[in-house]
């Protein structure tokens, strides 16, 4: 029997839960990081690579999927998960964020968003509907309702309207969701809470959603230039709004402080293109914050990028090798360092979840936080 969707919570620790997301591709672990894989990649890495890193699920890109190769052509090709060789959850966002940050040209209006593609200048037409269709297409497990990205800053009457415009689009993405598809019946609807930094609007906007029924929900609009003090006051006001059943998915977060934080006041999922964007800059994160592998200090340096990581890099490769092979323009670099950073991030997600099982969350916290402050040590 097909497993059906649903969250099983094994343990919390104060606001924070750890637990199993339950999928038709397989479990979850939360507190879980997404690597994204935006056109059906994780740039620089192997899809097998990206799991034994400890990765559960991934997240594809529905804006950049339509446009190239198309989902109709993936479908065609047996589905997303057979397209990229990944045979565990992906989550596809809804493309509302891309259409608003890339399209050449786009107008929004109640129907939806018209829009010219940012590769070739054609034009195309993004709904709700259109969305739920792209998204079944690909074979996404968990999808996400179509909504407007409020830009940052915004007035309150400017968020207000957004994010109304949102919640009816949330309505349309799950009658077409539930539109009689075989889809619908072993996967997963998001809604994705909106109201910027105003109380009161994200407080409409879960009110709007706990009536739709969603499978769980997201936090959008947030990690947009509103700063983490900002960012984690909104999460302390709209969490306790939330259902305690159903997932929570901070989107487009982050940071690992943030990340921290974040779990710390109940967010169960993340997702961010910063592990791998920094691999493939130089960036490196460690236990004890960020390194860069370009830095002149590297060059001469024996040691392992991080001797607590069991990562390829860091038991194959001095820092002198890396350093080499970014200031060379190596691919090599960038695949090891990007595979790195994954490795970093699921390793801080398996330690919350470690410490949130054993009721010691503030142990782990405030040790991640002393670690960081100590910085990376100086070259031998």
């Amino acid at each position: 029997m097909t497993q059906k969707f649903s969250m099983e919570i094994t343990e919390t620790d104060g606001n924070a839960r750890t637990g199993v997301i339950h999928t038709c591709r397989g479990q979850i672990r939360t507190p879980a990081f997404m690597p994204v894989g935006t056109a059906a990649t994780v740039k620089a890495m192997k899809p097998e690579t990206v799991r034994q890193t400890g990765a559960d699920i991934l997240l594809g890109n529905t804006y950049h999927l339509m446009l190239r190769p198309t989902a109709e052509r993936i479908h065609r090709l047996g589905g997303l998960h057979k397209f990229m060789n990944w045979d565990g959850p992906i989550l596809t966002d809804s493309g509302g964020f891309q259409v608003m940050s890339l399209a050449k040209l786009r107008k929004i209006t109640e129907e939806g968003v018209a829009f010219q593609s940012h590769i070739d200048g054609k034009k195309h037409m993004l709904t709700p509907e259109r969305s739920m269709e792209i998204q079944r297409l690909l074979g996404s497990n968990i999808v996400m309702a179509f909504d407007e990205c409020t830009p940052y800053p915004a007035t309150e009457a400017e968020t207000e309207k957004s994010m109304l415009m949102s919640m009816r689009w949330a309505k349309r993405s799950y009658d077409a969701f539930h539109d009689g598809s075989q889809h619908a019946v072993n996967n997963a609807l998001f809604g994705i809470v909106q109201g910027g930094v105003f109380e009161n609007l994200r407080r409409h906007s879960v009110d709007a959603l706990k009536e739709i029924d969603c499978q769980g929900y997201a936090v959008g609009g947030l990690a947009v230039g509103e700063g983490q003090e900002v960012m984690f006051d909104v999460l302390d006001y709209t969490m306790p709004l939330m259902l305690k059943n159903k997932p929570r998915y901070l989107m487009g977060v982050g940071k690992p402080d943030d990340i921290v934080g974040a779990v710390e006041r109940g967010i169960d999922m993340f997702d961010c293109v910063l592990p791998s964007r920094s691999g493939r800059t130089g960036q490196a994160f460690t236990r004890r914050g960020t390194v860069n592998m370009k830095n002149a200090r590297h060059t001469d340096d024996p040691r392992p990028l991080d001797e607590n990581c069991s990562c390829p890099a860091c038991q194959n490769y001095s820092r002198a090798y890396l350093s080499h092979l970014f200031r060379s323009d190596e691919i090599l670099g960038l695949m090891l360092l990007t595979e790195h950073n994954l490795t970093y991030f699921q390793d801080l997600m398996a330690g919350l979840r470690t410490a949130i099982s054993a009721r010691k969350l503030q142990n782990f916290v405030k040790e991640f936080h002393e670690v960081r402050a100590l910085g990376d040590i100086d070259p031998l």
